[in-house]
């Protein structure tokens, strides 16, 4: 019995980008909900108070699946995530909100750590429009000292495959002596060929001291343009950076090709060069869910203007 489904630890109006999701519907926002406990036991965990609780009063706020959908509309979100703990942890909950969304016309978006079988993975991803998948390390070491868990589950099954419909990034936090090591066996250069396809969109986030790693100093911008490098150099076509003022990192570029097609000043869309998911000036096709008006969250008073 699921004694989540229905109840929340909280929600948040978020940028998509936030996700962080670079390719599905940019610029809009979309309502992010949790509920407690986890399957991983990072020592690096942000959201500690909710995915390390044990206690059911942390699940205050009682929510439908309808009610979740009929909030996101009225916040004129174009999408509700499940985030903050795995949902893989509350997934009969979270299929009932995607299927209540897809009638308002809304999409959802997974944020997990990609520990899950083929079956229940099948049923998820029925529902679901967008997940992604946040890679702890390269290293099984990595993963069983800080992440509490073997690195097997994170392994080649982890991206929804493509007949599921979902679109799927992958996300990577380098935390500073860790995983982002100048050896390579250890840090972004022990990445390799991209296994889920090479236009699958990576994020590397800026590490930032919490929960039991509160000794550690946040990941150098410097350490993010170079994991960046490694790769783009390793053959993926849309690698960012994130968490810290990077307007090239944030940027949505063509591989190999001159000009942008998606500006970004953090969460803040400065750009548009896309018309049916392709790019204006060369009608090269841009991997992504896209509407043809770009949506305008960003910080108060710096909203992006879009004109045709």
């Amino acid at each position: 019995m699921l004694t989540t489904h229905g109840r929340s630890s909280g929600f948040c109006v978020d940028p998509i980008e936030k996700k962080p999701l670079n390719h599905f519907l940019p610029g809009t926002s979309v309502l992010s909900f949790g509920t407690a406990g986890c399957n991983l036991g990072c020592r690096f965990c942000q959201n500690w108070d909710m995915s390390k609780s044990r206690e059911m009063d942390i699940l205050a706020d009682a929510a439908s699946p309808e009610q979740i959908a009929r909030t996101a509309q009225e916040l004129g979100c174009r999408s509700v995530a499940f985030t903050y703990n795995d949902p893989t942890i509350f997934l009969e909950y979270a299929v009932d909100v995607a299927r209540a969304c897809r009638e308002r016309g809304l999409k959802t978006v997974s944020v997990t750590a990609g520990y899950i079988c083929e079956e229940p993975r099948r049923e998820m991803y029925r529902y679901i429009d967008a997940a992604n998948v946040d890679l702890k390390g390269f290293t099984e070491d990595f993963y069983r000292r800080s992440a509490s868990a073997p690195r097997a589950g994170a392994g080649d099954a982890q991206v929804p495959a493509p007949r599921d419909r979902c679109l799927a990034g992958d996300h990577h936090a380098p935390d500073p002596g860790e995983n982002d090591s100048r050896r390579g066996d250890r840090g972004p250069d022990a990445m390799g060929p991209p296994r889920a396809g090479a236009d699958v969109p990576l994020h590397f986030t800026a590490f930032h001291p919490d929960f039991k790693m509160l000794d550690r100093p946040p990941t150098p911008p410097s350490t993010l343009t170079r994991a960046r490098e490694i790769g783009l150099r390793n053959g993926l076509r849309y690698v960012y950076t994130g968490n810290v003022h990077d307007e090239a990192g944030g940027t949505t570029l063509l591989p190999g090709l001159p000009g942008v097609v998606i500006g970004r000043n953090w969460y803040r869309i400065t750009s548009w060069s896309l018309r049916n998911g392709a790019c204006t000036s060369c009608g090269t096709p841009v991997p992504g869910s896209f509407e043809e008006r770009p949506g305008r969250w960003g910080p108060a008073g710096s909203r992006f203007e879009w004109a045709p």
